[in-house]
């Protein structure tokens, strides 16, 4: 046994807040860490998903007798064979799982790309061939997949939030304003295209059922599990150690349930693989809007009234609203403020959580409209908003527990050079490019969700953390790793953070920008009470000492306020407007998130999410044919993404801003960084060319059609 009486805290420098390389890092370039879709798995089947080809109807017959004739092939699984399955439950943040991943439960087609069937065979070349040759033959109806503002069928629907939110009256404040912005604005399809396809491996033992994955939360997954196929929650772990992105798409879907359906036919672990052009159909997507601002302003420019419109669609079979009108209820107040989310129902697959659901296209809206103001008014856009900047929630009327906007603000403006801006569109020039700058805000809630973690304390030294956390590529296990750290009063080196296994216990997902907060809460707990038991001398047994935490009471206890992070987005442009070419020549992002934990990791998240905002203003855009109901260029050929190319020059810093009801002070950066940055270079080609682009992409088409310029 060894004796431990004292941590050496009183000699140590901090961990947290020091740039630290990811300690996976070694193991992720030399290859030895080792992704959902490579684990080995003795006797492994492979099986592959069939998809409709029709757009709504129903299957009326398949032909699987040739298929299961065809070499290496084990079994087909449709809606005639394959087991029933539960959908009555809650799952994640009390929601029905999407019926999308309850597959083969019935012969309805809702949209093009729906799981019709899963061959398994030996290979995966085989069960390709084979799934690629089932007949399946269908009762084709009409379809609808167009999305536009006037579509009757439109209604409100609460998600995340509720639907509508109002005070004050509207329309007569709208009368009273001295100056009026109506405008609307809209944002295209968009998909999530994580590097890493979405892989899982299923394997059954005594009624057990163990699955290897690629996803954002393994409790998340694991319970959907366990609610679909009506077991224990003990009963079933998941685990993902490594995770090669997300941005929301890795939750529960298709291919998790059927590898667990054909695991249990065939009495052999399965692995199913989406394909790229798989994932653009069943792992979700980023809803196309139209939203409609409606602003007055006094000749102050201070807001009177403030109203948000805005919609999406949704499939047939689960609702899912993208709530771009939220960010309105948290930016700016007014004398009357009305905000509204709505969805209309189309024959296309189910949308779902996408980086900065609601706040990425809400955020371009909104700070657009802004813009429009400022211009409207005769003042400077930053101005505009300082004099709009709210000191307690438009809508909940609860403090913010922290609002450095205008810090941001002063401070990204003195770094970015704002005060030598000419006001006027489309004066200054660089050869063939007109040049403009364009600036906007910037929040995202700072939430925490209960969590569960695990210390342990080796006789060597050394010490182990354990939790149901996701490393999606944030960083997340070296910011756990220093946090683990600090409050164990030990070096970094001495700590080893475990990850992605259901079976440590309840964790929130990485998700919300909640992941590293939550899962920082539950760690601090149990790596301080274990510190305290070491601080008195207890002996360490050869299995450890183990600390178990749990946050749920802790964060109950939280007092109501408004938690967010806050930034200001700066942007310079050059628009050539005889190509219609648009280049992002520089990017400052400022931001008040929070205590950062990992500096070097910290400045990623944020380029990355700001170099996702000049993919989303300049390139991103998911086209549907009418007649077929499929996307066109569902591959990473025809779905244009920024490159190094487009990105010259982007910057991130942030200001001082820690929590002071959180343990660590941290509220979250992982979505922040692309909130507003549509906005700011779409209102930065304004400023070049003095034409206002309302339609993202602003691709050369639109630029080269834009027309006389307006205000």
């Amino acid at each position: 046994m060894t004796t431990v009486t004292a941590t050496g805290t009183a000699t140590r420098a901090p961990s947290v807040g020091t740039a630290r390389t990811r300690v996976e890092g070694v193991a992720k370039v030399t290859g030895a860490a080792r992704y959902a879709g490579e684990i080995p798995f003795t006797d492994l089947a492979h099986g592959w998903l069939a998809l409709s080809t029709v757009a709504r109807g129903r299957i009326s017959a398949l032909d699987t007798d040739a298929v299961l004739a065809m070499p290496g092939v084990l079994a087909v699984l449709d809606h005639r064979n394959a087991l029933r399955l539960n959908t009555d439950f809650a799952g994640l943040l009390g929601m029905r799982p999407d019926p999308t991943c309850a597959v083969f439960q019935h012969d309805r087609v809702p949209h093009l790309g729906w799981p019709v069937a899963l061959v398994v065979a030996e290979t995966s070349e085989q069960a390709r061939e084979a799934a690629e040759s089932l007949v399946v033959h269908y009762e084709p109806e009409p379809h609808t997949t167009d999305f536009t503002a006037k579509t009757p069928d439109a209604y409100a629907l609460d998600g995340v939030m509720p639907a509508l939110t109002e005070k004050g009256d509207i329309e007569a404040e709208l009368a009273a304003s001295a100056v009026v912005v109506d405008a609307e604005y809209t944002t295209p399809e968009e998909h999530h295209n994580p590097m890493e396809p979405h892989a899982a491996t299923a394997v059954w033992d005594e009624g057990r059922l163990e699955v290897v994955d690629s996803n954002q939360g393994a409790t998340w997954v694991g319970g959907d599990l366990a609610g679909l196929f009506s077991l224990d929650p003990a009963a079933v772990r998941v685990r993902s150690e490594h995770v090669g992105g997300g941005f929301g798409s890795k939750g529960v879907r298709a291919h998790q349930v059927a590898a667990a359906m054909a695991a249990r036919v065939v009495g052999r672990p399965v692995r199913v693989v989406m394909t790229r052009r798989q994932m653009f159909t069943l792992a979700g997507h980023r809803s196309p809007t139209v939203q409609r601002i409606r602003l007055g302003a006094d000749t102050e420019g201070r807001l009177r009234a403030l109203e948000h419109r805005a919609l999406s669609h949704t499939s047939t079979v689960y609702e899912f609203v993208e709530p771009s009108a939220g960010v309105a209820r948290v930016m700016y107040d007014a004398d009357a403020h009305r905000t509204e989310n709505r969805v209309v129902r189309l024959d296309v697959p189910s949308p779902t959580f996408m980086r900065a659901p609601g706040e990425a296209p809400g955020s371009f809206a909104l700070e657009s409209a802004l813009d429009e103001l400022a211009v409207a008014c005769g003042l400077d856009p930053i101005e505009l908003r300082l004099r709009n900047d709210a000191e307690r929630g438009p809508v909940s009327g609860l403090p913010f527990a922290g609002r450095r906007l205008a810090d941001c603000f002063r401070e990204g403006a003195r770094r970015f050079g704002w005060a030598d801006r000419d006001p006027r569109p489309g004066t200054r020039r660089d050869g063939r490019w007109l040049l403009g700058t364009g600036t906007a805000a910037a929040s995202f809630q700072a939430g925490a969700a209960p969590s569960t973690a695990t210390a342990t304390a080796h006789p060597d030294g050394t010490f182990t953390v354990r939790i149901a956390a996701a490393d999606i590529g944030t960083g997340a296990r070296t910011a756990l790793t220093l946090v683990a750290a600090d409050a164990l009063g030990v070096a970094p080196e001495r700590v080893r953070v475990r990850i992605g296994d259901s079976a440590f216990g309840p964790a929130m997902i990485a998700g919300g920008s909640m992941g590293t907060r939550s899962w920082s809460w539950a760690v601090t707990i149990a790596a301080e009470e274990l510190r305290e038991r070491l601080a008195l001398g207890a002996d360490i047994p050869a299995e450890g000492i183990t600390v178990r935490s749990d946050t749920t009471a802790a964060i109950g206890a939280l007092a109501a306020a408004e938690r967010h992070s806050f930034g200001a987005q700066f942007a310079e442009v050059a628009v050539d407007t005889g190509t219609g070419e648009v280049r992002v020549r520089r990017m400052l992002g400022i931001f008040a998130a929070g205590r950062i934990i990992n500096p070097l990791t910290a400045r990623n998240q944020f380029l990355g999410g700001m170099t996702w905002g000049i993919s989303m203003a300049l390139h991103e855009e998911a086209l549907r044919d009418r007649a077929s109901g499929g996307l066109v260029g569902a591959d990473l050929a025809g779905y244009h993404v920024a490159t190094h190319a487009d990105v010259p020059r982007i910057e991130a810093d942030w200001i001082e801003d820690p929590d002071p009801d959180d343990p660590v002070g941290i509220k979250g950066i992982g979505e922040i960084g692309i909130v507003g940055a549509a906005a700011a270079v779409a209102n930065a080609v304004w400023h070049a060319t003095g034409a206002r682009h309302r339609d993202l992409p602003i691709s050369p088409d639109r630029v080269l059609t834009a027309g006389a310029p307006d205000a």
